[in-house]
């Protein structure tokens, strides 16, 4: 892709405007960068933006530079239907997002794996087997590093992996992956897409480019899935933890299974997989398709398997503090996630709950804890607390405890309440704005206070 002396209006100044601001202007494009924030609030953090001869529009709105404009690369938290966006695009801006522009500037293999729960650790997985082979890998993507970051610099024998979120494929239109997976689908993000409809239509534009010599992976145990493969023009592989299938990766007997067509081979025992829960089985499930499609051999993934411990913020042991044991799964931001994070609870566990509201019922997570003996409190914060006390007391459970946007007081309430020999785990069904910058900043903030406790 050539942006030689292009105007590129950069929209957002987090980690992927950045990147993209600086790949840009190194290949040449006349870069205006745009963020409501201004100058002063980002310290020294644009000298190298600068250095490239990027111009600044901070503290204002993009109106007035969209005019001269051949291109707007746009944040994942803006949405294409801003009465701005849709200025640009009516004026003859081409629009897309920093994951479309890393993508038409790379070279080599690329795998975009998506889903509602489970991105990450599968992304970071299929990254640590495509590191076994010991081709130059990037893991990439919305799992906190932009894939503009490494796009300028790869070379034909590089593998690429990238986490895409459903905001990212709003701004996908060349995007083609050899690989692209779809882990689960659960409710999620209603707020910003208005519908499940519209959000399955999102995660689904991965593999709009893709041609009979890619790769589909899908969960065939997720009955969203089946509608999501019929049509493609990629082949279809499947992955299932309670059934074997024509194409794709099983269990069978204990025993991890793969077939692409060229004949069955053993991975490794199921129960050998490091990361715990069946949840994480199907992430690794996944990776082990995923790899298998892009030509990793079986030989290279037993070891993997066996020794990748997982990534910060999910299901993540903090500590064990008067016999309790406190759990961060600060990435638990939807009832989907958090019903597999009790799944994996095996102790009296009291379990925090609650922030920003993303528009999904919190009836299935109440009927989830009503059925789950090992809960046996819930502490409920930030902004949808009401909410979910009022889905708890309809199920009939009321071992709750409000502790408002104080997350000093929530944690002593937990210990408090937790018995000896059980956990206290953060899995909040919710997104974190409320009372923090994002997930991470929350699991941080939790771990944080929870090492500091005597």
């Amino acid at each position: 892709m050539d942006v030689k002396n292009k105007r590129v209006i950069v929209l957002g100044m987090a980690r992927s405007g950045v990147a993209a601001a600086k790949l840009l202007a190194k290949r040449g494009a006349v870069v205006t960068i745009s963020d409501m924030k201004t100058e002063e609030s980002f310290g020294g953090a644009l000298d190298e933006l600068k250095a490239l001869g990027c111009t600044f529009a901070l503290g204002e709105g993009p109106q007035k530079y969209l005019a001269d404009q051949d291109m707007m690369i746009l944040s994942p938290g803006i949405p294409v239907a801003k009465p701005f966006v849709q200025e640009a695009i009516a004026g003859g801006v081409e629009v897309i997002g920093e994951l479309e522009l890393g993508a038409r500037m790379m070279r080599g293999g690329l795998c975009a794996i998506t889903g509602t729960n489970g991105k990450t650790t599968t992304t970071t997985l299929v990254g640590e087997l495509f590191r076994a082979t010991g081709r130059p890998t990037h893991v990439v993507g919305n799992i906190g590093y932009p894939i503009t970051a490494d796009a300028g610099d790869m070379t034909d024998d590089d593998l690429t992996v990238a986490e895409v979120s459903s905001y990212q494929c709003e701004t996908i239109s060349t995007f083609h992956p050899h690989v692209g997976a779809v882990l689960n689908i659960t409710e999620d993000h209603i707020a910003r897409h208005g519908s499940m409809e519209a959000y399955i239509g999102m995660k689904r534009r991965i593999f709009a480019n893709q041609t009979a010599e890619d790769w589909a992976v899908f969960n065939y145990d997720d009955p969203t899935c089946h509608e999501m493969a019929k049509g493609l023009a990629a082949k279809i592989a499947w992955f299932s933890r309670t059934q074997e299938v024509s194409c794709g990766v099983w269990v069978r007997d204990g025993m991890i299974v793969l077939n692409l067509g060229d004949g069955e081979k053993a991975i490794c025992r199921a129960d050998e997989v490091f990361i715990p829960g069946p949840h994480n089985l199907e992430n690794a499930l996944a990776a082990v398709t995923i790899a298998g499609a892009m030509g990793v051999a079986p030989a290279l993934m037993a070891p993997v398997l066996r020794t990748f411990r997982g990534v910060e913020h999910r299901i993540e042991t903090v500590r064990e503090l008067d016999g309790v044991t406190w759990i961060n799964d600060s990435k638990g931001t939807n009832v989907d996630s958090t019903q597999k994070a009790i799944a994996t609870m095996t102790r009296p566990t009291v379990l925090i709950l609650g922030g920003s509201d993303k528009g999904a019922s919190f009836d299935p997570l109440a009927q989830t804890i009503i059925a789950a003996p090992q809960i046996v409190h819930c502490v409920l914060i930030g902004d949808t607390a009401e909410k979910i006390k009022a889905a708890l007391d309809k199920a009939g459970y009321t071992a709750t405890t409000m502790a408002g946007y104080d997350f000093d007081l929530c944690l002593r309430l937990c210990r408090e309440k937790a018995p000896e020999g059980g956990c206290v785990l953060l899995s909040p069904a919710c997104a974190s704005f409320d009372m923090f910058k994002d997930f991470e900043d929350r699991g941080r903030v939790f771990k944080e206070k929870v090492m500091a406790l005597r």
